[in-house]
């Protein structure tokens, strides 16, 4: 599933691309052809994002919330638009390109107040600026839960997915199973301003990278990583190869239905 940056980099090259001037809206697939018509012509407010949420906002016409889930995607391309190709969900059609959204878990046209009810059940979100990282941590230091599954919770966080997940535990030395409410707010703090800077360098560059200059292939030497998800990390699908930093190997199970990642070295219980 794709993590937060992912949804802000679609909701900056849709508000770039298609806000501000009428859109053409139309369902090839036809699940959503309805919701089109009522659309098509309108001009686009604004595109933003919410934690995996996104949201197309046409004013008076209504919000389009899209959730991605497992296999969601979009793809773009510059006009003249292409015959659909698959079960094309959604297609945008503005003044120099267009966009077609394919397999959603979710894809339906929303009044303001159903779209702002949906963001109430959010937790903050780290890559908006009007997030109160407060609000998680009032949650966090009353609960039992480990740290590791609260921060997979999207109504404690937003936006935040398995890789970053993994990743900021790691680099703050967290053990997963910690409770939350044995976590230090000072420590807490941190990793909510480490998690801002490692997903604001994800909405830059497409890719999570978490991994420090001086452990980068090109200074260890180490061959670079190949995933599909792209970038430098230091445990997130790396089981039992050595740690980046101590050299023990990483450790994997399978926690609220989710592969976990962790070095028993650097994040010892």
């Amino acid at each position: 599933m794709p993590e937060g940056h992912t949804l802000h980099r679609l909701a900056r090259l849709h508000q770039r691309r298609y806000a501000g001037t009428p859109v053409g809206v139309s369902s090839p697939q036809g699940r959503f052809a309805a919701e089109a018509s009522i659309l098509d012509g309108q001009v686009l407010v604004r595109a933003e994002a919410y934690g995996k949420h996104l949201f197309h906002d046409f004013g008076a016409g209504g919000t389009v919330h899209v959730h991605l889930g497992l296999y969601g995607t979009f793809t773009e391309a510059t006009l003249p638009a292409a015959d659909p190709v698959g079960q094309v969900r959604l297609r945008l059609v503005g003044r120099t390109h267009w966009t077609d959204l394919r397999g959603p878990n979710r894809c339906e046209l929303l009044d303001e107040q159903q779209a702002d009810a949906i963001k109430a059940k959010l937790g903050p979100d780290p890559l908006r600026r009007d997030a109160d990282p407060d609000r998680a941590w009032r949650r966090i230091s009353r609960s039992r839960t480990s740290i590791a599954v609260l921060l997979m919770d999207q109504s404690v966080l937003a936006g935040v997915g398995n890789v970053y997940r993994a990743e900021v535990l790691f680099r703050h030395g967290v053990p997963p199973s910690l409770p939350g409410r044995s976590l230090d707010v000072a420590l807490w703090r941190e990793m909510w301003a480490d998690l801002v800077t490692l997903m604001r360098g994800g909405v830059r560059t497409g890719r999570i990278d978490t991994v420090a200059p001086e452990h980068l292939p090109e200074v260890t030497g180490r061959a670079p990583r190949e995933d599909r998800h792209g970038g430098e990390v230091y445990v997130y699908r790396r089981a039992g190869l050595p740690c980046l930093v101590c050299g023990t190997a990483v450790a994997n199970s399978e926690l609220a239905g989710r592969n976990l990642y962790w070095c028993p070295g650097c994040q010892p219980a």
